[in-house]
């Protein structure tokens, strides 16, 4: 059976010394820091539109609720998790305030784990 090794950075060797790592992290850093430099810079320049305005408002709210949707709903059957939510969102439909969301959806769900619900 051949053997694979793993190259990295034009090196035959395995794995990525600490070094390697470190001067990652530091250009991970550098870019993060440009991008968050480019976007007040570019916002007194660019206008948008109307719609991409909509869009770009709207955008949070469906990623958030796609990892709500994700991380609760992962292929297992009713849980505490999923019931959790569920008292979660009808403290929202209720006008809760989104302090009182947060303690209703996790101490519901904790406390059906508690009465051994998974």
């Amino acid at each position: 059976m051949a053997q694979v090794t793993t190259v990295v950075l034009g090196r035959g060797r395995r794995g990525m010394s600490g070094l390697d790592v470190l001067l990652g992290v530091l250009l991970l850093g550098a870019v993060t820091f440009a991008f968050k430099l480019v976007g007040p810079l570019a916002a007194g320049k660019l206008t948008l539109s109307p719609a991409v305005t909509r869009i770009a408002e709207l955008l949070p709210t469906a990623l958030i609720a796609g990892l709500v949707v994700t991380q609760t709903f992962d292929g297992a059957a009713m849980d505490a998790k999923v019931l959790g939510v569920l008292a979660a969102t009808l403290a929202v439909a209720l006008r809760a305030p989104f302090a009182v969301v947060v303690l209703i959806g996790a101490a519901s769900a904790a406390l059906l784990r508690a009465v051994g619900l998974p």
